[in-house]
């Protein structure tokens, strides 16, 4: 039989979040090893459930629940986002700017399919969230990172930002809380961003599904507040703040001068029609999850569980010698360093296979995110307390045994 191989398309395609590594981690669940995992951001298993009311209107829905919905979505859910972006302080969204579908990740997908033509490009930040830079290669066109600079708290580099600008650029991926980095972009970055759009004629697609998974008071901006003369498309889901990541809700608006994109819209209407609706009772969660009260606060202030993984997991990783971090400020990870002089690393993944083997705690290698330095890892502060601590210890075990056998102890 003739060898049938995968489209030359997926060439270019990483998502290391769930690539080899938790492959190796699941034949060794199978062999009946536990592993603690700090890979993936998935809320459920590590007893984070969504609000209660939100499950009930939900199974009160299923019913209702077994036709196709109107391809954007059905109108309470609709209606509820737009009051939403209304709180926000989006200007000018109606309900024809508003799709519902199957999480924000299908929308990312969308997004990208109707903007970009074969050897388009798309800024995208480094590190990233790796489905952008993986969408944008489907498409046919080309990811172009742009420096988020560690010894600046992660933020954009506006310099390199421009510098990444050609003809061929269409838009500008923001994400704010970003993911794996935490840090929340401050209003004057923002700005920033907005002006170099608008200079170029480029899109904002802007990834804000950490928006209220806030710590330390901090506040967040939509930055499509802010971008009123720039086409802007948000996508946000119901899957981190409200714990729903299997709900598959999630939605996109777009917001900006819509009269000069009538053309792209139009094409993100047919992608909308081609996928025919979305899942319809993730669809009735939505409403009361906007509407309702807002139990995440309660899990990111001071004394709530997330605020307090969020600090043990920093004050354990940072105690390694030689592994520093830049504090989140939201979502639901930190991005770590080993120092290169103390840990020189030449294939991460491979290291962190190495570590898999060895703790059975599964991390994602900081390349998993288009950051090729081979120094950085994301970890997820999920878990309960005792397994972050039992994570954490076993991972510094390894590094001290890694010190001795570099004779790189510090």
């Amino acid at each position: 039989m003739k060898t049938i191989r995968k489209s030359a398309k997926l060439n270019n395609v990483l998502y290391d979040v769930r690539g080899p590594i938790v492959d190796a981690a699941k034949q060794m669940e199978d062999e009946g090893q536990k592993i603690i995992k700090l890979n993936i951001g998935n809320m459920a298993p590590f007893g984070f459930d969504p609000p209660e009311e939100v499950v009930q209107d939900m199974a009160r829905n299923l019913p209702d629940s077994a036709g196709y919905s109107d391809s954007r979505g059905i109108f309470s859910a609709r209606k509820a986002v737009m009051h939403y972006t209304q709180q926000q302080g989006i200007a000018g969204v109606t309900l024809d700017d508003i799709y519902l579908g199957n999480g924000a990740s299908e929308f990312i997908q969308m997004a990208t399919n109707a903007l970009l033509d074969e050897g388009d490009e798309l800024l995208v930040p480094a590190p990233d969230y790796p489905l952008w830079t993986a969408v944008t290669s489907l498409a046919g066109g080309r990811p172009v990172h742009y420096t988020c600079r560690e010894d600046n708290g992660w933020l954009p580099d506006l310099d390199d930002m421009r510098a990444r600008i050609t003809p061929h650029t269409r838009g500008i991926v923001v994400i704010n809380p970003n993911n794996p980095t935490g840090v929340l972009y401050p209003d004057d970055l923002l700005l920033g961003i907005v002006q170099i759009a608008r200079e170029h004629g480029l899109v904002l697609l802007v990834d804000e599904v950490y928006d209220k998974v806030l710590y330390d008071g901090v506040k967040h901006t939509a930055m499509a507040s802010l971008s009123t003369d720039v086409l802007t498309l948000t996508f946000n889901s119901l899957s981190k703040a409200y714990r729903s990541c299997g709900y598959r809700a999630g939605w996109m608006v777009v917001s900006g001068p819509k009269a000069d994109a009538s053309d792209y819209i139009e094409g993100l209407n047919m992608l909308a029609n081609l996928k025919l609706g979305s899942n319809v009772p993730g669809q009735h969660a939505i409403q009361t999850a906007l509407g309702g009260y807002q139990s995440i606060n309660d899990l990111v202030r001071e004394g709530g569980r997330l605020r307090r993984q969020r600090d043990l997991a920093y004050e354990l990783i940072t105690a390694i010698p030689g592994v520093s971090c830049v504090k989140p400020q939201a979502a639901l990870y930190m991005f770590p360093r080993l120092d290169p002089a103390i840990y020189p690393i030449e294939d991460d993944r491979q290291f962190f296979m190495e570590v898999l083997r060895a703790t059975r705690v599964m991390l994602v290698q900081g390349s998993g995110f288009n950051f090729p330095d081979n120094q950085h890892f994301r970890i997820v502060f999920l878990p309960h307390e005792e397994d972050l601590r039992e994570a954490i210890r076993r991972l510094a075990d390894f590094l001290a045994q890694y010190r001795r056998r570099r004779g790189t102890a510090a």
